[in-house]
């Protein structure tokens, strides 16, 4: 069985110089045939009355992915159509009926979204022809469920986490607790392929950087932006890390200096977890930096710039095998010196 990789937006991050950027390799002659399916507009058409039948026509219908809808979002066996499966999904229909009834206007047409994830896919294919594309659904679920899965047939995207950044359910205070601002804003269509990729690049290189050194994660994690740069080339990088265009701008300005803090304050050999989170956790801001300008999650940018310089300094070298490199080998043969 393929493992579910559960993404949140709170896992996934344009330097202006960067924002016209190559658009990468000719994909176009790679076929990768994408259909959204789209089973929140199924389960919220089934009839309640006869709730039994409308399971088991959805089950039917969406083999591959109503067990686990319903096993890992409602909670529920995802092989029946008990009297408690009945119960726990009309009670979801009934308080989420007027949520999907918003999501359907503002995804009406999903035509833009299917070809932002072709192309990707179509990046996907080039570097790594063997990997088995799968099919893309969209689901709802409660706000504290996934933002984007991998599961054992789907591409899952859950549009409850992006309904728009000023989504009137987004402000309020128990959600704000949930997802602040830094985060919620990014709760939008244009990072659903970001987020789709993020997955597929979950499954392909597992992060086994837990429990490394701080160096060691931060190019660990730099890599994930690394592949997802090659995967969606022509985005923009405020969609790739989740900052803003003013905390990009200032992560480019200041380069150097953020190098030189790092490293004269902190021992890139930590395994402090404390230390850790400050600089590959999310916040709205990085601890020791300006407050206003920097964004969380720096350790994790200035790593893809580390990645990015062993890249250049290895043209031959394919993206797999920047992948599998070694960290610390990563760190050595960068010669790593932002001005």
């Amino acid at each position: 069985m393929k493992k579910i990789f559960w993404l949140s937006l709170t896992g996934i991050f344009f330097l202006p110089s960067c924002d016209n950027k190559s658009k990468g390799p000719d994909v176009s002659a790679i076929k990768v045939n994408v259909i959204l399916e789209r089973f929140e507009k199924d389960f919220f058409e089934m009839d309640t009355l006869n709730l039994s039948q409308s399971l088991d026509k959805l089950y039917r219908k969406y083999p591959g992915f109503y067990p686990d809808f319903m096993g890992a979002i409602l909670g529920v066996n995802g092989a029946d159509t008990s009297i408690e499966t009945q119960d726990v999904a009309k009670e979801f229909y009934r308080t989420y009926r007027s949520f999907n009834d918003s999501l359907l206007k503002k995804y009406r047409s999903t035509a833009s979204i299917e070809k932002e994830i072709t192309n990707g896919l179509q990046h996907v294919k080039y570097y790594f022809p063997g990997y088995k594309i799968p099919g893309l659904i969209t689901f709802l679920g409660p706000l504290d469920a996934p933002g984007v899965a991998l599961t054992r047939s789907y591409i899952a995207i859950g549009l409850h986490q992006f309904a728009g950044k000023n989504f009137s359910a987004y402000q309020e205070a128990a959600v704000q607790r949930l997802y602040p601002l830094y985060i919620s804003r990014r709760f939008d269509e244009e990072y659903i392929a970001a987020n789709c990729m993020k997955v597929i690049i979950d499954e392909l290189f597992p992060d086994q950087s837990n429990g490394k050194p701080l160096i060691e994660q931060m190019i660990e994690k730099g890599k994930q932006w690394y592949l997802l740069d090659k995967f969606l080339p022509g985005s923009p990088d405020s969609v790739k890390t989740g900052y803003t265009q003013k905390q990009l701008e200032w992560c480019n300005r200041n380069e150097g200096e953020i190098w030189s803090i790092i490293i004269k304050n902190e021992d890139l050999n930590s395994i402090n977890p404390t230390v850790i989170q400050s600089y590959i956790g999310e916040a709205p801001f990085t601890q020791g930096f300006s407050q206003e300008n920097s964004p969380g999650n720096l350790g994790q940018w200035i790593g893809w710039q580390i990645v990015k310089k062993y890249a250049e300094k290895n043209p031959s070298l394919q993206p797999g095998d920047i992948m599998r490199t070694n960290a610390r080998k990563i760190l050595d043969e960068a010669k790593y010196k932002p001005r």
